[in-house]
This record gives structure tokens, C-alpha cells and sequence, in this order.
């Protein structure tokens, strides 16, 4: 019997690629994804605890979703509410309290015993609740992927967890300690992608470039020698890798950037803040003249590279001096895009103990920031209006007869094309550029438009 399955996915990359690895471990039992929570037999939220009040948002979801708890026999029965990801992690005993009627609380790393918790949910009254960190990772107990992420693409956790510990961040206690997938594991995974059509591999990790995988004789591999043996597989076109930390990004890893043609060139490197006393409060380990040298660096490799970035301002203790230090490192490297936020604090972490700055002062900060962000990303995109870019173009477009796909550069490009093109990278010429995306006609002589 096929039992409907809807899936909510908040975050990160990462979360995108749990969500199918759960869908691909509830299949065996009849799970098939529907398209909305009303037609589902099992509701799986797979939340993010980065932003801020991810909790209260989870709750406001749950009370959304808390009927389909009520819903009468003829119309399929009560739905299974699950919570899995970070919140699960950090918040599983609150949670329950909170909402008892969540029939399975499943943290990151358990992922792969949804069969499991769905037969105790079943049995018993209360549900079930697993957030332990299993001494056997997860990748061991899953099921061979069944489908690609969008057409064309496949996310591939790699490592997951984080040893850094920066002040303000909570994945240490949600994800746990790093762990870095054995090398002959990603490349089985990888071939397996190909062979479901990807065309598009991007390597995943909390802190993916501390992949440290042991290779066939035993030794470690760094993520530079992953990505040259990646880039022989047949068919793969386009190698991407997030997210990374400064501090980890070795000499081979930005060479492979200049010497392996699918290494794509854009890089998402968060730095946080441009003030070296904000980046020591916050634990980065690196100072604003190591991360300039690191985008030197890749900028010599590889002259055409992009970057995007992360920035938190208001960090407590920051002063308008620090302020204007990222503002300038932003100018400096301008960025083709960025995320910034507001600092708030995520409980059980060093900085959510320090005085904060007042909230209108984080606000002001970060409307400037953003305004600035803003003005790189337009002038960025504006710079490849004229040009010939290759687009994968993964998902249909907003109007008829559009698809949207994705240049070297990350940018989003939308273009009058057939399905047909679904998974395929073709030549676009860029017409006109907007602060988010660019839209082009397909001058690829293979493809009518």
C-alpha cells in the first residue's frame, strides 16, 4: 500500500540532502512524496537551528499541522508528525513537552532508524525519541539514493559536524563532532548520481573543506585530491563544494581551483566579521589579513572567481569601529553575494552569555551592510550582461515555456527554453541582470528555443 510522505526542509544544503535520504529510507515501507501536508500519511519537518527563532517557527508549523492529528478515518486517518534536524537535536525533551502530540523526534544522526522509530511510534503512546550520536555513522545504514536532487544535480554529504567551535554557532552540539566520509564511499556515491543523470556534484559539509577521508590505502585524503578525482569521473561537468572555513583552506585545494576545469568559480567562504578583535571574541581562529590573503590567493588560481560570504553584525562587544571594518572588507573583495543576519543568540553557546548590542543599533548595521552587499551583487551581475555563460538549468521557470538553471557563478538565470533541457548545461547569452537573478536567450546551437 503507497502512504503519502511530505517533507518541509529548512536551512542548509545539508538538510536538503537528509530530506531525500529520509524519503529514500521510508520508502521500503510505502512512503511516496505528495505535494502537500493535506494528502499525506506522514509530515517530516527537517529544521535548522542557525537562524534565529527557529524554535518558535517550528511551534507555529506544528500548530498549522496539529489538525491533520484529528483527521477522521474516511479521509486517510490521523497523519505522523515527525520533527527531525537540528531543533530535534538541541530541543527534543522541550519539544515533546511542548507538543506531545509529535509522534518521532529524530536528530541528524538518526536518521537512518526512521523505520525503526515509526514502528515504536506506532506501538506506543508518546511517540519516539532518538537524538543520540551512534557510535556507527548514519552513511553506513542508508539505502542507495533513488533520485537526484533537482535534474542535472546531486548534493553529497561528505562530512558532517564541526570541531571549530566558534562562539556564536551551534552545530558542534547538533551535529556533533566532525566526521569525514571514506574516499571509496563519496565516489561510489558519486558514480551512482552520474548514473541517475547528475551532471552537477556539490560536495557537502558543515565544514567541508576539514574532509579528511581515508583513502583506498588507509591514509587520509584532503578535499583538493577529492575534487581531481571527482573531476575524472565520466560525465560529471561541474564539481561545487560549502561550506568552508577560512582556516582549512590549504594550498592544494585553492591550486585545484586554477587546474581542474570543472572545479566551478565560485566559492561561498563565510567570514563573519571584517574586525580582527570581533573575529577573535567569536573564536574564527583567523585574522581579516589571513582571509584577504586566502582570496588573493584563489583570485591568482583562478582569475574569474567569485565569492560569497557570511556576516553576523551586532556580534556582542561590537563597536562602530568594527563595523566599519567589515563594511571595508566588503568593498574590498566584492562579493557576488553574501548573507548577513542580526546577531542573536542561540542558546547553550559562549556568546549567548555576553551583554548584547542594543537591537536598533544591529538593525541600523545591518540595513547598511545589506544595502552594500546589494550594490557588489547588482554591479557583479551587471558585469555579464553581453556574455556567453553555460546554464544548468534544473527546475521550470515562473512562466510558460521558461526553465531556471544556474550559471558557473551560482547566479540564478532563467531563459526561454524547452523541458527538454531539464538537466542539461547549455549556452545562454545574458541580457539583462537584476539584483537576484539574469535572464538570458539560448544561443547554444544544439537547443531551439
Amino acid at each position: 500500500m503507497t502512504r503519502g510522505l511530505f517533507v518541509r526542509t529548512y536551512g542548509c544544503q545539508m538538510n536538503v540532502y537528509d530530506s531525500a535520504r529520509m524519503a529514500d529510507v521510508l520508502a521500503p515501507l510505502g512512503y511516496a512524496p505528495v505535494d502537500e501536508p493535506a494528502d499525506a500519511d506522514m509530515v517530516i519537518l527537517n529544521t535548522c537551528h542557525i537562524r534565529e527563532k527557529a524554535a518558535e517557527k517550528l511551534y507555529s508549523e506544528l500548530g498549522r499541522l496539529r489538525p491533520l492529528k484529528q483527521r477522521p478515518a474516511d479521509r486517510g486517518g490521523p497523519v505522523c508528525l515527525v520533527v527531525a534536524g537540528c531543533v530535534a537535536q538541541a530541543e527534543g525533551e522541550e519539544l515533546k513537552a511542548r507538543a506531545p502530540f509529535v509522534d518521532i523526534v529524530v536528530g541528524p544522526q538518526a536518521y537512518h532508524r526512521l523505520p525503526e522509530l515509526v514502528a515504536r511510534a506506532s506501538r506506543a503512546r508518546g511517540g519516539a525519541l532518538d537524538t543520540d550520536f551512534p557510535a556507527r555513522p548514519k552513511f553506513d545504514d542508508l539505502p542507495q539514493a533513488s533520485s537526484t536532487t533537482s535534474p542535472g544535480t546531486q548534493f553529497i554529504t561528505v562530512q558532517e559536524g564541526c570541531d571549530r567551535f566558534c562562539t556564536f554557532c551551534v552545530v558542534p552540539y547538533t551535529r556533533g563532532a566532525e566526521y569525514s566520509r571514506p574516499v571509496a564511499d563519496v565516489l561510489a556515491e558519486v558514480r551512482r548520481a552520474v548514473a541517475l543523470g547528475a551532471r552537477e556534484i556539490t560536495l557537502l559539509g558543515q565544514n567541508v573543506n576539514a574532509w579528511h577521508g581515508d583513502g583506498p590505502d588507509g591514509r587520509p585524503w584532503r578535499l583538493g585530491r577529492l575534487i581531481r578525482t571527482v573531476a575524472d569521473i565520466d560525465l560529471v561537468e561541474r564539481i561545487r563544494y560549502t561550506t568552508s572555513h577560512p582556516v582549512d583552506m590549504d594550498r592544494d585545494l585553492i591550486t585545484a581551483h586554477g587546474e581542474v576545469p570543472q572545479l566551478m568559480p565560485f566559492l561561498h567562504l563565510p567570514v563573519q566579521s571584517g574586525s580582527d578583535r570581533v573575529l577573535k571574541a567569536m573564536n574564527r581562529r583567523h585574522r581579516r589579513t589571513d582571509y584577504l590573503g586566502i582570496i588573493e590567493d584563489l583570485r591568482a588560481a583562478r582569475p574569474d572567481m567569485a565569492l560569497g560570504s557570511d556576516f553576523i553584525v551586532g556580534y556582542p562587544g561590537e563597536t562602530d569601529a568594527d563595523f566599519r571594518d567589515t563594511l571595508a572588507l566588503v568593498d574590498h573583495v566584492g562579493y557576488a553575494q553574501a548573507y548577513s543576519f542580526a546577531f542573536s543568540p542561540r542558546p547553550g553557546t559562549p556568546a549567548s552569555l555576553e551583554p548584547e548590542v542594543e537591537p536598533m543599533v544591529r538593525k541600523s548595521r545591518l540595513a547598511e551592510l545589506q544595502a552594500r552587499i546589494v550594490h557588489h551583487q547588482n554591479a557583479f551581475n551587471a558585469r555579464t550582461v553581453g556574455r556567453r555563460l553555460p546554464v544548468l538549468f534544473d527546475r521550470p521557470g515562473r512562466h510558460s515555456g521558461q526553465l531556471l538553471g544556474r550559471s558557473p557563478y551560482q547566479q540564478a538565470v532563467s531563459a526561454s527554453v524547452g523541458r527538454e533541457v531539464l538537466g542539461s548545461i547549455v549556452d545562454v547569452r545574458i541580457k539583462a541582470a537584476g539584483p537576484n537573478s539574469l535572464a538570458g536567450s539560448v544561443i547554444d546551437p544544439r537547443v531551439a528555443a
